[in-house]
């Protein structure tokens, strides 16, 4: 791999002209192909093989003409305080507002709340349920004004009304003030860790293309692949992260190698060769695990691992073929000032710069003389972070986690204050008669079975489709739907429908938003240990096969289960129990977003492995040239530690500003990756990893005999460059520097050594 790499990054240099023209016609046609597709309709979570996706299907196939796809409206109104909406001026206003929307452009009918019987019984709060031909995407602009501008021309009577429902939902925006700040961040962080504005412009032109290409096409693709906004901003945040951070490996092993004297063309081969090789296997590992989503059977969370697996992609196919053609465009404005000022690339001057210790070289040599009291405070340390997991409760956001300051979550309150807390999230139960010889009496045995269990605040009569074989009624729950006490309520309505199929032979499906919402709560919690285990049986194969031994793949594997662990105790400890909540902008504690846990652990397993390849990989590289374990350590600090903290926190960045998005679903993520990137790349890479090595000793490095025969070799670190390379451009200094104090220099052995 390294040595066709090298290649391909000379060629790459060699060609500029022709590889910078063919990503700008990438780059010009998927954006013009993204703002000429039309925008996706939006879809709901669906989840095969659950009996609310059978309730679901079956109503599409037994009421189709009651599972209509447009748009809905709930106007709720509050009369001012003392007040009823039953009186004679309130109602008046109401019902003017009502129909003053019935009949209008799109609006397929508007309910009158004193016809339906929608008021409270205090009599102070109503609603009116209005319906739409067109779906949420599909509504005018002119239809959502008329539907505000009724709202508040009924303001104006002394009402209070807000509006709940889909008809106002709006894809999030992409791109605003945090994010960039974020990116903002992340440009600073590049330019103090190269040292070159131009390096750092480098790396920010090369991510934003990546992004840019990725974000066009999903844009491109959404309405064919059905896929939502979630998706692109997804793509957006992985994009940009590891954009930059691939940009910034291969550029800094580039200035390392001009620094030693290279050649530009020759420099910019080894870079991809070696930094670039590691850039494969990290994309590598991101790509996969992203696309194992997909095992879960979820189509959202599928599209969602798709869209981020293209988008990391992308960024690997940037990083080995824009990034070398620009090392030939910017010359030696990629170098740091101090390289650029010294006569030539490898003069003495560069070398003792270079040389210097720097706060990594320190602090691998602190770690060194304390690897036991390190790894204990360290993991301690990450293990407390980690309790709060342990009340880990999964769901989904609705209304209820929207900003008070939406009319959509002030609708939410109003309906459960005048109506219940379960009256935003009812049950619909599915009688399939098919079976059943008298319909009607199981009808009416379904009906007192549900009121009959505790928890319904009340049943509606059963509506029986046109064939007569399917009736469906409402539940709605004394509790708000994401309380436990009503996933305890579906779990006991359909504990009902076994002893109802005996008796009648009818047979019972609980379905609805809520159930739903249960449905794939569970299936993810059950499905969050065996996906578990695969990544981490993948990252052990993975390391297992670049680094050519049995413990470090162990020691990076219960790393990253540490920093997960970890991230999850914030999820919980911020959404559920409302720490720092207010701090972050979150307004609303609850449940854990369902698809969080599985989406982080996708996510940071391939994040984890970029930082564990790039600063490991330079600690074989050392190792196997016949340096000590701990000088090991140190070369690896002293070449990548700066290089991956700077990466860490660019990651950082870029996740953390989506924190002040308004979407729960973004914001979640936001939070989740923030910090498990803080916690994998500061606490695991840069404390545990060296102190395990450190302790382990040359045992790290050990690998069975058999395994090393079985196992492929894809020499990441480039040490078949040594041989495919012609002698002239070898670096005159070959040793490696002693790092403990008094040492000298050691003599470099041939590669491959062990």
């Amino acid at each position: 791999m390294a040595t066709f790499l090298y290649r391909a990054g000379r060629w790459a240099f060699r060609r500029r002209r022709l590889v910078g023209g063919l990503w700008l016609g990438v780059l010009v046609l998927a954006i013009a192909a993204g703002a000429m597709a039309p925008a996706a309709e939006e879809e709901e979570f669906s989840m095969p093989g659950t009996e609310s996706q059978q309730a679901f299907d079956l109503l599409d196939e037994r009421f189709p003409q009651g599972n209509s796809q447009g748009a809905e409206a709930r106007l709720v109104f509050r009369a001012p305080d003392g007040q009823r909406v039953t009186a004679r001026e309130n109602r008046a206003a109401v019902e003017e507002t009502v129909g003053s929307l019935d009949g209008g452009g799109q609006v397929a009918s508007a309910t009158d709340p004193y016809e339906t019987g929608a008021v409270s019984e205090d009599g102070t709060i109503a609603y009116s349920t209005v319906t739409y031909t067109a779906d949420v995407t599909d509504l005018t602009e002119a239809t959502k004004s008329a539907l505000e501008d009724a709202a508040d021309q009924a303001r104006t009577t002394g009402l209070t009304v807000e509006i709940g429902g889909s008809a106002l939902d709006a894809e999030e925006a992409i791109g605003g003030t945090t994010e960039i700040i974020g990116v903002a961040v992340a440009a600073v962080v590049l330019v103090l860790a190269l040292g070159s504005l131009v390096a750092a412009g480098l790396s920010l032109l090369t991510a934003f293309t990546g992004v840019g290409i990725a974000f066009g096409l999903v844009a491109a693709l959404a309405v064919p692949l059905g896929l939502t906004s979630t998706v692109a901003i997804l793509a957006l945040m992985l994009g940009l992260a590891v954009g930059i951070d691939y940009a910034l490996f291969i550029t800094s092993r580039y200035r390392d190698e001009r620094a030693e004297g290279r050649e530009p063309e020759e420099a910019a081969g080894r870079a991809v060769g070696t930094a670039g090789s590691a850039v494969v296997f990290a994309g590598a590992t991101v790509f996969i695990a992203l696309v194992g989503l997909g095992v879960v059977g979820i189509p959202e969370l599928t599209k969602m691992g798709m869209g981020g697996a293209g988008a990391v992609a992308l960024a690997v196919l940037v990083a080995l073929t824009l990034v070398p053609a620009l090392f030939g465009f910017f010359g030696r404005r990629v170098l740091p000032r101090a390289v650029r000022k010294a006569a030539r690339p490898g003069s003495e001057h560069a070398r003792t710069a270079a040389g210097r210790p720097g706060l990594g070289t320190r602090w691998a040599r602190f770690v060194l003389r304390r690897p036991a009291a390190v790894l204990l405070v360290a993991g301690l340390g990450l293990g407390a972070v980690a309790v709060p997991a342990l009340s880990l409760e999964l769901g989904l956001p609705g209304d209820e986690s929207k900003s008070v300051e939406t009319t959509q979550r002030r609708a939410y309150d109003l309906l459960s204050e005048g109506f219940g807390p379960g009256f935003n999230g009812p049950l619909t139960v599915v009688v399939d008669l098919s079976e059943s010889a008298d319909t009607q009496a199981a009808a009416d045995l379904v009906v007192e079975t549900v009121e009959s269990v505790d928890g319904v605040a009340s049943a509606g009569d059963p509506v029986l489709s046109e064939s007569g074989d399917t009736a469906v009624l409402t539940a709605v729950p004394e509790t708000a739907p994401n309380s436990g006490e009503t996933k305890d309520l579906v779990h006991a309505l359909r504990g009902t429908a076994p002893g109802i199929e005996a008796e009648t032979g009818a047979g019972v499906l609980v379905t609805g938003i809520t159930a739903m919402n249960v449905d794939i709560s569970e299936a993810m919690s059950d499905a969050l240990i065996p996906y578990l285990i695969v990544v981490i049986g993948l990252a052990v194969l993975l390391l297992m096969v670049v680094f050519r031994s049995v413990l470090v793949p162990v020691k990076a594997a219960l790393g990253f289960l540490l920093s997960v662990g970890a991230a999850f105790g914030v999820l919980v400890a911020v959404f559920q129990w409302g720490w720092a909540a207010d701090l972050l902008g979150i307004e609303q504690t609850g449940p854990v977003m369902s698809l969080m846990p599985i989406l982080i652990i996708g996510i940071v397993f391939g994040l984890a492995m970029d930082y564990e390849v790039f600063l490991l990989s330079r600690m074989r590289e050392t190792y196997v040239h016949g340096a000590s374990p701990g000088e090991a350590i140190v070369s690896g600090f002293r070449h990548s530690g700066r290089v991956v903290a700077a990466a860490a926190i660019i990651m950082i960045s870029v996740f953390a500003g989506f924190i002040g998005m308004s979407n729960p679903t973004i914001q979640t993520m936001g939070v989740g990756l923030a910090a498990a990137v803080a916690f994998d790349a500061f606490v695991v890479r840069m404390a545990i990893v060296p102190a395990v090595l450190a302790l382990l000793g040359h045992r790290a490095w050990w690998l069975p005999r058999i395994l090393n025969r079985v196992l492929p070799n894809v020499d990441i670190e480039g040490e078949a460059l040594d041989k495919a390379v012609p002698a002239s451009s070898a670096v005159p200094d070959t040793t490696v520097p002693d790092p403990a104090p008094g040492g000298g220099r050691v003599r470099r052995l041939p590669v491959g050594r062990d």
